[in-house]
């Protein structure tokens, strides 16, 4: 058996709070707000978001960065070949997760993931970094590989190939905007006593506000 660890860390939140007078009717806009206070704050990778999918025999999660947020939802760009875009093809449900520790703020997200539109993936993958545009077509995103050698040799055989020409967009890459049924906004506070106000879609596209408890 391995060694046992037993976690005994313990911080007591108390820098905010967050009353339905401050949370609003808008639960995007808020979104925005935080958003807005972490990249204030100076939070490392302040756009980072844990995405959780359930298309594969287990349900599987990581880290992802957020490019956009509007009336539609939340976007990120990928391979469309790579397991977390194969997943959503298998089954849209998606979650994501943004932590703002320094913050003591979390934001919760339940909702479908979709492709964008391509013109939105092409004005997207044009602004990217050159190197990072051939890299879209040196990586079978989430498939094996002899070593990093291979890696970079393929990267290399692409490099070559584009030398002298503007990168395409290749058709297996782009946006998937998850598109919100459910926002819970955690704010940590004394005592374990939280403050969670959580928003619910309704069909029409309004939203029903209610306060949970921590």
């Amino acid at each position: 058996m391995g060694e046992e660890r037993i976690v005994q860390a313990r911080t007591d939140y108390h820098r905010m709070s967050l009353t339905e007078e401050a949370a609003g009717m808008d639960p995007l806009h808020l979104f925005g707000q935080w958003l807005d206070d972490a990249q204030r704050a100076e939070v490392p990778e302040h756009n980072a978001m844990l995405l959780s999918t359930a298309g594969s025999a287990s349900i599987s999660c990581r880290v992802v960065l957020l490019r956009q947020v509007d009336a539609r939802g939340f976007i990120f760009f990928t391979n469309y070949n790579s397991r977390k875009a194969m997943d959503l093809e298998r089954d849209p449900h998606a979650a994501l997760t943004f932590f703002w520790p320094t913050m003591e703020r979390q934001v919760r997200i339940e909702g479908k993931g979709e492709h964008l539109p391509t013109g939105e993936s092409d004005a997207y993958f044009a602004s990217r970094p050159r190197e990072s545009c051939i890299g879209a077509w040196s990586s079978d995103q989430s498939r094996t590989v002899e070593d990093r050698d291979a890696v970079e040799e393929r990267f290399n055989r692409w490099e070559e190939r584009f030398q002298g020409q503007e990168v395409p967009r290749p058709d297996h890459w782009g946006g998937i905007v998850v598109k919100p049924v459910r926002i819970e906004f955690w704010q940590g506070r004394s005592n374990r006593l939280h403050d969670r106000i959580v928003f619910e879609r309704f069909s029409d596209g309004s939203w029903q506000r209610m306060r949970l408890q921590p």
